[in-house]
């Protein structure tokens, strides 16, 4: 599976809106805000949030046109076609 990082402004920004379809993982980094949302979105998406040490300490999905801030500030997001990931709160990322 391909990731892809959104490590600069206009890719946080971009995101995944208008995609028709996508089956790859959207890495956020550099955040400086945790807030997210689905607008020109077309599909519903899983995001998890991780903090500093990797861990998952969040999940949500979404359908289009939502927004969603986590209960704490995040240091990486990760963006996915609904049902793509088995990841669960508590699972340590290893790619980073």
């Amino acid at each position: 599976m391909e990731i892809i990082y959104a490590d600069t402004f206009f890719k946080r920004f971009k995101g995944l809106m208008g995609k028709k379809n996508f089956d790859h993982v959207l890495v956020f980094t550099n955040l400086t805000d945790s807030g997210i949302h689905t607008m020109f979105m077309r599909f519903e998406i899983d995001v998890y949030f991780a903090d500093e040490k990797g861990m998952i300490f969040e999940k949500a999905t979404l359908k289009p046109w939502k927004f969603y801030r986590p209960k704490k500030q995040a240091k990486w997001i990760l963006e996915a076609k609904k049902g793509l990931l088995k990841i669960k709160i508590g699972d340590y990322l290893d790619f980073i």
